[in-house]
């Protein structure tokens, strides 16, 4: 019985044991981790930066389409000035 007893108590012991990471596995993970930090990183930055200038341009278009829109009606009111100065200068004649 004492062989098996002192099996139990060496596989009781290995099971005890610590595994921890060597430095080498552990400077991989943190190079690894930095890898994917430095992909991802600019990639959020780039696509705040398209998507605040896409914002921009839209307020932009949006701007431009009510001036378009302001300019027909100006050009409109003057349209309609004009024939009547038209029509006045005709008649005082």
């Amino acid at each position: 019985m004492s062989d098996k007893d002192e099996l139990l108590q060496k596989h009781d012991e290995e099971l005890k044991k610590e595994h921890n990471l060597n430095f080498q596995s552990l400077m991989a993970a943190y190079f690894m981790l930095l890898l994917i930090l430095c992909v991802t990183i600019p990639k959020i930055y780039i696509s705040n930066e398209i998507y605040y200038t896409s914002r921009d341009i839209a307020e932009l278009k949006n701007k431009l389409n009510v001036l378009l829109e302001e300019n027909k009606v100006l050009k409109s009111k003057l349209e309609k000035i004009k024939y009547k100065n038209q029509i006045i200068d005709n008649m005082s004649y």
